[in-house]
């Protein structure tokens, strides 16, 4: 098993639509970036890519590439998965914390969780999404951006392993 750490930050922009982990959501800004500026996706590819010992999203996408300006990051998650799974990763489960003053992440939580899920091929019940501010410090609780923090759990399937079940291995009774 392994773990891996993921972080992105974004400021707002005007003129832009706002989507976090696949999500839009209604906010009279979006993000400023290369990409779509999901967030909450490049924090959660960036945690694949730190546990499975893979380099971080930019080495991946480059935003001085153009084939990825505006690019969904979603599709960029997805294919970061295929890149773990061929590198024989199991993605076990994927922590999330939103750090912003506004919009508020917890009505929205549901539909990021769902559609990390179809992302990444796990269930959503091992898909945790946070909200939190930053009760008013910094350039973030001043209202001017998103950070996301994003922790990955994986497993890495040996080759005798790859017989059994894709499930969690289970712990031995205490």
């Amino acid at each position: 098993m392994r773990i891996g750490h993921g972080y992105d930050s974004h400021r707002f922009a005007e003129g832009r639509r706002l989507i976090l982990g696949g999500v839009e959501i209604p906010f009279a800004k979006g993000l400023d970036g290369h990409s779509d500026a999901d967030a909450v996706a490049h924090a959660v590819t960036d945690a694949i890519l730190g546990a499975a010992g893979l380099g971080d999203i930019g080495t991946h996408f480059p935003p001085s590439d153009m084939a990825w300006k505006d690019a969904d990051s979603i599709d960029l998650l997805k294919r970061i998965v295929r890149v773990a799974e061929s590198e024989n990763y199991q993605i076990v489960n994927i922590d999330v914390t939103v750090v912003a003053e506004q919009p508020k992440i917890g009505p929205h939580a549901g539909a990021i969780r769902q559609k990390l899920s179809e992302a990444i091929g796990i269930a959503p019940a091992s898909i945790s999404i946070k909200g939190k501010t930053n009760e008013g410090m910094d350039a973030i609780g001043r209202g001017e951006g998103i950070s996301v923090h994003a922790v990955a759990l994986v497993n890495r399937i040996e080759d005798q392993d790859r017989v059994h079940s894709r499930h969690s291995p289970t712990l031995p009774p205490l």
